[in-house]
């Protein structure tokens, strides 16, 4: 198990709060994946400010997997140390996208070429918006390694609101 981090879910990057309430704001973290991911890594991919409340957001990526498509990896946070609902961590609340394959619009996966976009799921299929009390980090757990690892770019942008 290994920890890596994009530039943009560093503790010391800079974490942007929007004005007004309810407005839009974007969060996002590009990594590259050099190596074949096993289980338990962590991808630390960008953080959001305290109050976020996520309303959507995208996983984008090449196909890491060129084999029959074995790579499994989630969506969701780390703790953030807070006594609010969604503070604790949740390593797939945003998707657990079971096996990820590139292949064009395969199970989940709404790219119309080779490689990965999936939209987040986790508590949204249950009509919820998670809502944090602290500056959290979003990131990807690995569960399963790639049949025929490629490396790769991995992104996530996060569409949230400061309330």
């Amino acid at each position: 198990m290994a920890t890596f981090t994009a530039t943009r879910g560093a503790t010391t990057f800079p974490v942007a709060k929007g004005t007004g309430a309810g407005a839009l704001n974007v969060a996002y973290g590009t990594i590259s994946i050099t190596a074949n991911p096993v289980a338990a890594d962590i991808y630390k991919m960008c953080t959001l400010p305290a109050g976020a409340v996520i309303v959507g957001g995208y996983l984008y990526s090449a196909d890491l997997d060129t084999g029959t498509g074995t790579l499994d990896m989630d969506i969701g946070w780390a703790g953030n140390g807070g006594s609010g609902t969604y503070d604790a961590a949740d390593p797939d609340g945003l998707g657990n996208l079971g096996a990820l394959t590139g292949t064009a619009f395969a199970t989940g996966n709404v790219s119309p070429v080779v490689g990965l976009i999936y939209p987040f799921s986790g508590l949204f299929a249950t009509g919820v918006l998670p809502t944090f009390t602290r500056k959290t980090t979003i990131q990807m757990v690995a569960n399963v390694t790639a049949n025929a690892f490629t490396a790769g770019s991995l992104s996530i942008v996060v569409f949230y609101t400061n309330p």
